[in-house]
C-alpha cells in the first residue's frame, strides 16, 4: 500500500474534494445532495440553494417545495429535500445549529450515513475517523487487491488497516481521481497506468484487450 499511496500522491498532487463549499454546513448539504448525482451537477444548484437557505435554521423553516424546486435537476429530489429539512431541524434542536464532530453523532442526522460523515469530518475538520468509500474507491480497492469485498463498510475497514490514519481522507480523493482519469469502470487504461506493475487487475478488462 505504501508504494501505491506514494505514486497516487505523486500523480495527483491536487486531489481534493470537488464539491464546492464554504463551510462545514454547506459541505454537509452538498454531500447529501451528491447521492446518485455528480459533483458537477451538485455544484450547479448549490449557489442558488445556499443563497436562499444559508444555514440550518433557514432550511429547517423552509417549505419542502421551495427546496425541491431548486434541487429537482439532481434526481431523488423529494427524498433529498425531506432529509435535508429533517437533518437541519435536528442540527438546530440538538446541536445548536453546529455540525457535530464524530461519526456517531453525525450518523444520527437524517440522510447522513457513514460515507457522508467521513466526507464532512475529513474535509471540513481534518478529522480522520474513517475512510469514504464510494463506487470509485470500492472498485479500485478490489482491482488493486486492497479488499475483496463489495460491502463499503468492509472495504473501509480493509483500507483503514493498511493506510496511515493521516491519509484516511486523501486516499479517497486519490483513488477517485485515478478512477476518473485512468481506471475506468468499463475500460481501464491499464497500458498507460502508473500502477500497472503493482496491480493484480482483479476483475479488470483493459481497453487493449477489447
Amino acid at each position: 500500500m505504501d508504494k501505491i499511496l506514494k505514486l497516487l500522491k505523486k500523480h495527483y498532487p491536487e486531489a481534493c474534494c470537488t464539491l464546492k463549499h464554504r463551510s462545514p454546513f454547506t459541505l454537509l448539504i452538498s454531500t447529501i445532495l451528491s447521492a446518485q448525482a455528480t459533483d458537477k451537477s451538485v455544484n450547479r444548484v448549490t449557489p442558488e440553494l445556499f443563497s436562499r437557505f444559508p444555514d440550518a435554521e433557514s432550511f429547517a423553516k423552509a417549505h419542502l417545495t421551495s427546496i425541491e424546486k431548486i434541487i429537482k435537476p439532481l434526481g431523488l429530489y423529494k427524498n433529498k429535500a425531506k432529509n435535508i429539512k429533517a437533518c437541519c431541524r435536528m442540527l438546530v434542536d440538538d446541536f445548536s445549529g453546529e455540525i457535530p464532530r464524530t461519526i456517531a453523532e453525525m450518523t444520527r442526522l437524517p440522510g447522513v450515513g457513514r460515507k457522508t460523515a467521513n466526507v464532512v469530518l475529513g474535509n471540513a475538520f481534518n478529522i480522520n475517523e474513517g475512510i469514504c468509500v464510494d463506487t470509485h474507491v470500492g472498485r479500485l480497492s478490489r482491482r488493486l487487491g486492497l479488499s475483496e469485498s463489495n460491502d463499503p463498510k468492509k472495504v473501509e475497514r480493509d483500507l483503514m488497516k493498511i493506510t496511515p490514519q493521516d491519509d484516511w481522507t486523501i486516499i479517497s480523493h486519490l483513488l477517485i481521481a485515478h478512477g476518473r482519469n485512468v481506471c475506468d469502470s468499463r475500460k481501464p487504461n491499464c497500458d498507460n497506468c502508473f500502477l500497472e506493475k503493482l496491480c493484480p487487475k482483479v476483475g479488470a478488462k483493459s481497453s487493449s484487450s477489447e
